[in-house]
């Protein structure tokens, strides 16, 4: 299925798939929304829904759009035209107290320590001084950080900053979580750590906005995703939609060796000693097997399955496009 077949909201479904709508109001809700900067249309009629509860990925490369929703879904921008509501209603100082939003430009008081910063942003955010203390105390326990409450924030690495930043996001057991990279710069062990407190704020009853480049973290922890290019959405659904919309079986593949040229697959993905092949129509994934041990491919791991996020943004982008998104 060619990907133009677009699942919508509001009811006008390209593809001629139904997403079944929420039992509950929206959370958030945007349609028709336009935006304009002078004579360049930035966004054009764009409209989805988030669902109370649920983790959505936001999805795009660079210019796509992503940054610009979240700014006027906030009131920061004035739309050009359509709806964005957060609650039924535009966004106001109201919600504002519900709301944790991590931009990718990060703004903490970096000549003051961790700690005092932290309390600070927690009176803003309306908790006593002796609560605002507890958590950050707490929260830096938690990810490893106790021993730099006393420091100035400017001599922590980037990655330990970006830990207080998400923080400072979480203190006030925000309604609306919107997360912008949260783990940009992060190596394994620190992104694993903050992907859990993340599934823990939506166990917890958040309902979280995520706008990321790592199809990994989408993968593990996003209900429903949109994927913008140019300003409009080219897919909108669960994965499992979104996948099912661009069709197509894959397999992963940890191997060494050379990959054989085959009329069975392409290789979608490589990177050193891991692959994804993208299997051709009618092809039978133990014969693929077959096929690359007898070409002496030696291989560690084999496994089949939907056609990956990553695969898919590639082939709405192209090669270069993920590159370069991959880079910023």
């Amino acid at each position: 299925m060619e990907p133009a077949s677009i699942l919508r909201c509001g009811g006008n479904y390209a593809g001629g798939m139904t997403v079944t709508a929420a039992p509950t109001e929206p959370l958030v809700h945007i349609e028709g929304f336009k935006m304009n900067f002078g004579a360049q249309t930035v966004i054009s009629n764009l409209s989805f829904d988030v669902h109370r509860g649920e983790t959505f990925g936001f999805l795009g490369g660079n210019g796509s759009g992503k940054t610009t929703t979240i700014r006027a879904l906030l009131g920061i921008y004035r739309p050009t035209a359509g709806i964005l509501h957060i609650g039924g209603k535009v966004f106001n100082d109201d919600f504002g107290s519900r709301l944790g939003y991590l931009p990718e430009e990060r703004g903490l008081y970096k000549k003051e320590s961790v700690l005092d910063v932290m309390v600070y942003f927690g009176r803003l955010k309306g908790l006593s001084a002796t609560a605002a203390r507890d958590f950050s105390q707490e929260y830096l326990r938690r990810v490893d950080l106790s021993d730099k409450a006393s420091v100035r924030l400017d001599t922590l690495s980037g990655g330990q900053q970006q830990k207080i930043q998400l923080g400072v996001t979480i203190m006030n057991d925000p309604e609306l979580l919107i997360l912008d990279e949260p783990t940009k710069g992060f190596d394994p062990v620190n992104r694993r750590l903050l992907m859990d407190i993340i599934e823990e704020r939506k166990v917890a009853g958040a309902t979280v906005i995520m706008v990321t480049h790592q199809m990994e973290e989408v993968e593990r922890l996003c209900d429903r995703i949109i994927l913008l290019k140019d300003g409009t959405a080219e897919a909108y659904g669960t994965i499992d939609q979104v996948q099912d919309l661009y069709g197509g079986r894959t397999v992963r593949l940890k191997f060494t060796g050379e990959l054989p040229l085959s009329t069975q697959y392409t290789v979608s993905l490589r990177e050193a000693n891991y692959a994804e092949l993208a299997l051709a129509d009618g092809a039978d994934e133990a014969a693929v097997l077959r096929e690359l041990v007898q070409a002496g491919v030696s291989v560690r791991g084999f496994s089949a399955a939907k056609r990956s996020l990553d695969d898919i943004f590639i082939q709405v982008y192209g090669e270069a496009g993920h590159q370069s998104t991959e880079a910023s």
